[in-house]
């Protein structure tokens, strides 16, 4: 039985497959104004040594492509930035408007996005949409400001939220081991006052790790050492600029 060619699709309702742009293939810039700025994944903590034999404990970051989706200007938007789209969506999980908006940026969508503000006077000369940012504004022995979202505990109680010493541990206390004791006064004011510390949600919020030293830097693999610990668990999104406090 002779079998008919499939018919195809007339012009107005064929499917026009989405090109996008591979990251590796992206052209890679520096973002050098003012506090710099780039993004990272937490991989996890390992030790290395250092030149003098001292053996460091270090965080290693992924620097997955940061790509560039859009540029502020005094002009157009009141102050200037760069909105940078961090880990890539496919592009059945963009909606149509995410779509557009990185439609210049030959990207289908991405999972976090994030501005990095550029102070006024500064030019944005290679700064332009489509572009990765690449780790070169910082170097090694550099101090860095690390932002991350912290591991969340839950409902906690004082003791373990605010290392609360607790009540008496001898007999007849027995229910009041881990109590706060007093939170506030008789008649005068007959209040508990705003801010007091008590149980309540543990964890969970935006911490700035300060002065973090640079111990090694991976541009062939895109992985970042830092010396010590980094706020937020395993594959947590790290946001890395340069120290506010300036300090050796």
């Amino acid at each position: 039985m002779e079998q008919k060619p499939e018919a195809q699709a007339s012009g107005s309702h064929a499917a026009v497959p989405r090109v996008t742009k591979d990251s590796s293939a992206r052209e890679r810039v520096a973002l050098t104004q003012g506090r710099g700025g780039l993004m990272g994944v937490k991989a996890g903590m390992t030790q290395v040594y250092s030149e003098k034999g001292d053996c460091l404990a270090v965080t290693v970051i992924d620097l997955k492509p940061a790509v560039i989706t859009q540029v502020k200007t005094k002009e157009k938007n009141g102050y200037q930035a760069i909105q940078v789209g961090f880990l890539d969506k496919k592009l059945k999980a963009a909606n149509k408007s995410e779509q557009g908006h990185l439609k210049a940026a030959e990207a289908t969508g991405f999972y976090h996005y994030q501005e990095f503000r550029i102070p006024e006077g500064d030019r944005l000369d290679g700064l332009t949409v489509g572009k990765v940012l690449s780790p070169e504004f910082v170097q090694v022995g550099d101090l860095i400001d690390l932002t991350a979202i912290c591991k969340g505990k839950g409902f906690q109680g004082g003791v373990k939220r605010f290392h609360m010493a607790g009540g008496y541990k001898s007999h007849g206390a027995s229910l009041s081991h881990r109590q706060l004791g007093s939170i506030g006064n008789r008649a005068d004011p007959g209040k508990c006052f705003k801010n007091k510390k008590m149980p309540g949600q543990m964890g969970n919020e935006r911490v700035t790790v300060q002065n973090v030293r640079v111990i090694r830097i991976d541009l062939e693999n895109q992985l970042l050492l830092v010396h010590g610990s980094v706020p937020g668990p395993r594959s947590g999104i790290v946001t890395i600029r340069r120290t506010v406090k300036n300090s050796g």
